[in-house]
Formats: C-alpha cells, structure tokens, sequence
C-alpha cells in the first residue's frame, strides 16, 4: 500500500505541476520565432516583417507588455497585426503604449472578434466540437456574440490609425516599403461573419513586388480568395497555434476551418488546398503564415507545448 500511496502522491505531484506549467510559466514564456520566406520577385532587397496577434491584453499584464514594446529593437520594415489585441475594456491606452516605438514603423492591421467583444467564460471543451466553426456562410460561428459586452473598437481603431498604420478592414492598400512597393489586402474577422472579400476582391496588381492578404481568422474560403487573386503570402492569427498541443502529435484544433498541420508558422497554399500537405503545393503557391500569438482569453489562460510569441519574418527574393 505504501507503494501505491506513492505512486498516487507522484501522480498527483505531477500533474498539479503540469497544471501550474501550463496556466503560470509556458504563457509568460513568450518566444521570437524567424522565418525566411521566398516571396519577392529575384532583384528586390530582403523586407523584415514583424508579424503579431492575439495579445488578449489586460493592463496589468506587465511581462507580455515589456517584451512585445521591446520588439521594436528588432527594426522591422513593417509590421502586420492580425487582431485580437483586446481582453478589456481599458486595454486600448495601455495597448496603444505598448505598441509605442512599433507605430513609428509602417504598419497595418485588421480586427478579430476580441477587438469588438469583451471575452466570456466559456466550457473549453467546445473547442473540441467543431459544430461552432461555420464552414460555409450564413450562420454565426459561435456564440461571441450572444449578449456581447461591446469593447471600445472605434478607440482602437483611432489610435492605430493616428500613427499611421493602415486599417484593412476589407480594404486594400498600398505601402512604399524600405523602396518596395506592396500591396495589401484585407478582411474583418471570418470568425464572425464579418468579412466581405467581394468587396476588395481583384488581380493582384503587376506593378508591386508583393500582394499580402491578411485576415484574423484563416478560414479556407478566405484563403482561397486571396490566392486565387495571387497573393504571394498570407498572414493570419487567431488559431493560438492550437493553445495546448500534444507532444510528438500537435495541436488538436485550430478554432476553424483550418487543418492542423497548419495551426502556426509557415506553410504553403492554393485553391482548393484543404487538408493538403505543403508538400504537395503546384508551383507559384501562396506561402501562408499563421501566428500563435501572444495571448489568450483571461478564462482559458492555458498553453502546453506552445510557447506564445511573434514572428520575425524575411521576405527575401525567389530562387
């Protein structure tokens, strides 16, 4: 018996310390991910994108909001937010002295259902129920919006856009970049039924180095359209590269459409992709980045085996 009450007390040791890990340690431990990506006609100068999402962000979260101020040492070319940057309504002065040194760089933005919605307890276990992830149209993906507790979306919005970074809410722009002309096309959050492509929809134009979409959310009909339009690299946010992930396995969902293989870094995309493997992209796919973010939703503060953090990526000319 003795023998099994040890046994019983490791086990219980173990996992109050998996627990601890996982909702105190692994999501203070934010990490700098870099990536080169081959997008660029041959001839262009290298650009240094610094792509981040999924803040979440309360006031008082000290650590996050010291290492992603810090990031502008990294002196990105620009910088590309996929949104869901709120978890409370005061968090707009403290986000926007965050990103202080960040928007004096060119930037650009979109918004996820946590820039409009203030985040609810919710059972964890729903993520597991794909009936809440709208695949076609028409029909709210979840219940967010259910009584919602609006945030202060238009201060967001007016603080970005004051210092200069671009809001794509279903908008297209262009930015001259370090003397590289990129166009940029965006979406609201598919996550709510938000987006309207067909509004911004078009060739990608021939007189830029680069067409980047990006979108909170990366839902497969949204990657689709902007590939489809010949967008050379897409960004998105908004999976939390799968929040708690088995080691030697993965994620176990992706909150959307989205296949697991592709739930954070650096992957391929085409038309009509869905769950196949990067491996098998025609020549001239898209490159598809998606973010693990930064944060999560101050009721489910957990990652396992998923380091929050952000993405320097490189764009550099193709072979």
């Amino acid at each position: 018996m003795d023998r099994v009450w040890r046994a019983l007390g490791a086990g219980a040791a173990l996992a109050v310390g998996g627990v601890a890990y996982a909702t105190w340690f692994e999501p203070r431990w934010f990490a700098l991910r870099r990536v080169e990506v081959p997008c660029l006609p041959p001839g262009t100068r290298p650009l240094r994108v610094l792509h981040i999402s999924d803040l979440h962000l309360v006031p008082r979260q000290r650590v996050k909001r010291a290492w992603v101020a810090a990031l502008s040492d990294l002196q990105p070319d620009l910088v590309v937010d996929t949104g869901d940057n709120l978890a409370d309504h005061a968090a707009v002065p403290a986000l926007l002295e965050t990103f202080d040194r960040l928007l004096d760089v060119p930037g650009a933005f979109v918004l996820g259902s946590n820039d409009y919605f203030a985040p609810r307890a919710k059972n964890p276990l729903r993520y597991f129920d794909d009936s809440h992830v709208r695949v076609g149209r028409g029909e709210r993906p979840h219940d967010d919006t259910v009584d919602p507790e609006r945030l202060p979306t238009g201060d967001l919005v007016g603080g970005l856009t004051a210092r200069g970074w671009v809001d794509l809410t279903n908008r297209r722009a262009r930015l001259d970049v370090q003397g590289v002309a990129v166009e940029l096309v965006g979406v609201d959050d598919p996550h709510l039924d938000y987006d309207d492509y067909a509004s911004v929809a078009g060739p990608a134009a021939d007189d830029v180095a680069l067409t980047i979409g990006v979108t909170h959310a990366p839902y497969g009909r949204i990657l689709d359209a902007m590939t489809e339009d010949r967008a050379g690299l897409v960004m998105a946010g908004h999976t939390h590269g799968g929040q708690l992930q088995v080691p030697g396995y993965g994620a176990l969902v992706t909150n959307c459409d989205l296949d697991t293989g592709r739930v954070a870094g650096l992957s391929r995309w085409w038309p009509g992709a869905g769950s196949a493997p990067s491996s098998q992209a025609p020549p001239g796919a898209a490159w598809l980045h998606v973010s693990a973010g930064l944060g999560g939703n101050p009721y489910t503060p957990f990652r396992f085996w998923c380091r929050p953090g952000a993405t320097l990526l490189t764009l550099v000319p193709r072979p």
